[in-house]
């Protein structure tokens, strides 16, 4: 699966997890997990549509964890998320202003992340 695919997914919530968790708290909720929808593991008198939630759900964990278990794909889904929560502004020098979806309700002053020019932000009344 190509990794611009795997962004529309929110993969922490799969796992159960915080944004800010460590690999190792991550790597437990993806052993427990993946345990618990394993199809193995499932009973056999469960019926087929449930069967079929399971492991999708066991697809859904696996790939959670072949995202959030690397470093490097870790840091650029991370990256995206951080993205994907922000609005941009072009500066006259050629940078950008970037603002969170957290900051926008206040009052800030935004720096540039070329030069020293700085705007500011004023939330809406």
């Amino acid at each position: 699966m190509a990794f611009e695919q795997t962004l529309k997914k929110d993969w922490y919530s799969i796992l159960g997890a915080d944004p800010s968790a460590d690999v190792s708290d991550l790597k437990q909720k993806y052993q427990k997990l993946i345990l618990l929808y394993h199809p193995d593991k499932q009973s056999t008198d469960v019926p087929a549509g449930t069967m079929q939630e399971c492991m999708q759900k066991f697809i859904e964990i696996d790939q959670a964890w072949k995202i959030l278990g690397n470093e490097e794909t870790k840091k650029k889904y991370d990256l995206q998320r951080h993205d994907d929560e922000s609005f941009s502004l072009s500066c006259r020098c050629g940078g950008k202003y970037t603002v969170y979806k957290d900051e926008a309700q206040e009052a800030n002053l935004i720096s540039c992340d070329t030069c020293s020019l700085m705007v500011e932000l004023l939330p809406q009344s």
